[in-house]
Formats: structure tokens, C-alpha cells, sequence
């Protein structure tokens, strides 16, 4: 029983480590990219740094939107087809 339990805990961390990792690498990806834009032209703007990185995130959410939904969309149906054995019956 506890080693079930284990393994759903596991595998819902796994799951929103899938799910969350494309989005914050791609905005780590564009803000790294931008500082390098900043620190070559030594351009100090504050909200240049955020825009192209919102952008960015939000453009990736839209096309790995499907794909997110159908990850946590499975692990959601497994946690309810043995949600029996989560309370020992």
C-alpha cells in the first residue's frame, strides 16, 4: 500500500514537471537571450526584459496546450480508477 502511494506521489511530480517544464525552459531560453541583447547594446529597459519573455511563454502554452491537457488529463484518469486502493478497499 505504501509503495503505491509512492508511485502515484511520484508520478504526479513527474507529471507536472512535464507539463511545466517546456513553458519555463522557453522562458528561460528568451530571457537569457535578451539579457545578452541588453548587455550588448546597454539598453537598461525594465519592461524589455519581460515583454518578448510573456510573449514567448504564452505563445508555447498555445501550442503545448493540447499536449499538457492529454498529460494531466491520464494522470488524472489513473488516479481515479484506483482511487479504491488510495483508501484501502
Amino acid at each position: 500500500m505504501e509503495q503505491f502511494l509512492l508511485d502515484a506521489a511520484r508520478d504526479a511530480i513527474v507529471a507536472t514537471l512535464k507539463v511545466a517544464a517546456p513553458v519555463m525552459l522557453i522562458g528561460l531560453i528568451v530571457g537569457l537571450i535578451v539579457s545578452i541583447f541588453q548587455a550588448t547594446t546597454q539598453i537598461q529597459e525594465q519592461s524589455l526584459h519581460f515583454v518578448p519573455k510573456i510573449i514567448a511563454m504564452l505563445v508555447s502554452l498555445i501550442l503545448l496546450g493540447s499536449w499538457m491537457l492529454t498529460v494531466m488529463k491520464e494522470l488524472t484518469l489513473r488516479m481515479y480508477e484506483n482511487m479504491l486502493r488510495f483508501i484501502g478497499l
